[in-house]
């Protein structure tokens, strides 16, 4: 196992995520506690030592299974990690009230690591708000013992990232990012990834295979990757792509069975980053997939001036892009959750006044009715 330094601390490069634990009957509340229990115990025997749970991971219940599971090691051979679930605005009352049901469920007396979670555009104004005691709650737990390293994830644009770091960055530790191959640059996540190195905040990664979307490729993409690395199989080019970003120092992978436990931990018994010309590879593998379903907005702004309702029809798009490639997903519904009903994309009139400016010829009245429909 690669283990990377994190202060005083030697972390495994490989982490356990709990967002996805095996379940019964394919019932997600529902874990199968004897099938985690194997597969962590295998991880913890083959040098993973970082887990990640949350308070709504499997509807409530990782966070309790974790407890049982990892209560059967010694405290000091693993870092547990939880989150604040900001993602829900009705529990930013409850800082303290959740936090110290978290330990209770998690069957330990301090987390390791704990993240203000999901910082994104619905929620960052509760988050800065000091009127929750927040920040100043969990900044008492850390100088209490009870947080040993606190950080955040983020799903939300660089500029919420940037509001949120101009805030808070100095008390930051680390940031957990959705970043993977194909949303380097799809989803900004390279800009995201230097904005953290300029505040001196390493990086965690989440979905770091896009929820298995990058583990089976088009054959003629898997035949381009293989003639490069006839030894490596999909899903690792996933991870030797983190791997070549330094400022990383946990990528959490979800796990649900054996053979992706094995897999993954054979891939980090070794550091082997891309070269110049497997990164060119990769990345033009992404252009495609990306092109494949987005529509070419290249931002220009010619739309908005033209438009009767004073839509940001660039933002929209670039949600909407989102939506169709992942084939659904919380990412854009959440973004719209910030935007005043008369600016989403359900507010579209139809009158075409922004396509007959675009540069693109996108057709934008057809994409905002698609969008209302995916949403509905």
């Amino acid at each position: 196992m690669i283990y990377k330094p994190f202060q005083d601390l030697k972390l495994s490069a490989l982490g356990f995520g709990t967002m996805r634990l095996p379940t019964v009957n394919g019932n997600d509340p529902d874990i199968d506690e004897k099938a985690a229990a194997e597969l962590v115990d295998y991880a913890m025997k083959n040098g993973v030592n970082y887990y990640d749970t949350a308070w709504g991971y499997h509807s409530g219940n990782s966070e309790i299974v974790m407890g049982k599971i990892l209560k059967n090691y010694p405290r000091e051979k693993f870092y547990l990690a939880s989150k604040f679930p900001g993602y829900d605005l009705s529990n930013m009352t409850k800082v303290k009230e959740i936090f110290e049901k978290q330990l209770e469920k998690c069957q330990v007396e301090y987390f390791d690591f704990y993240l203000f979670h999901n910082v994104c555009e619905m929620n960052i104004n509760e988050y800065l708000d000091p009127q929750y005691g927040i920040y100043d709650f969990l900044t008492e737990q850390k100088r209490n013992g009870r947080i040993k390293h606190l950080g955040f994830s983020a799903h939300g644009s660089y500029d919420v990232m940037k509001r949120f770091l101009d805030a808070y960055g100095k008390d930051m530790e680390f940031c957990q990012i959705q970043l993977n191959w194909l949303d380097w640059t799809f989803q900004g996540a390279k800009e995201k990834a230097e904005l953290l190195k300029d505040y001196n905040i390493p990086v965690w990664v989440m979905e770091p295979v896009r929820g298995g979307k990058l583990a089976k490729l088009a054959e003629r993409d898997e035949a381009a990757l293989t003639a490069l690395r006839p030894d490596e199989k999909i899903p690792a080019w996933a991870f030797r792509f983190i791997q070549s970003v330094p400022e990383v120092v946990v990528t959490l992978s979800g796990m649900l069975n054996f053979d992706q436990v094995k897999d993954n931990i054979k891939t980090f018994e070794e550091d082997k980053p891309l070269n110049e010309k497997e990164m060119a590879e990769i990345l033009s593998i992404a252009d495609k997939i990306a092109k494949k379903t987005s529509l070419p907005c290249t931002e220009c702004r010619y739309c908005t001036s033209h438009c009767p309702q004073g839509l940001d029809i660039p933002e929209l798009i670039k949600l909407y892009n989102e939506h169709c490639l992942t084939g659904g997903g919380f990412i854009a519904p959440m973004a719209l959750m910030a935007v005043p009903d008369d600016k989403k994309p359900s507010s579209c009139v139809g009158c075409r006044s922004c396509e007959a400016v675009c540069p693109q010829q996108i057709k934008i009245s057809e994409a905002m009715s698609d969008f209302t429909s995916k949403l509905a």
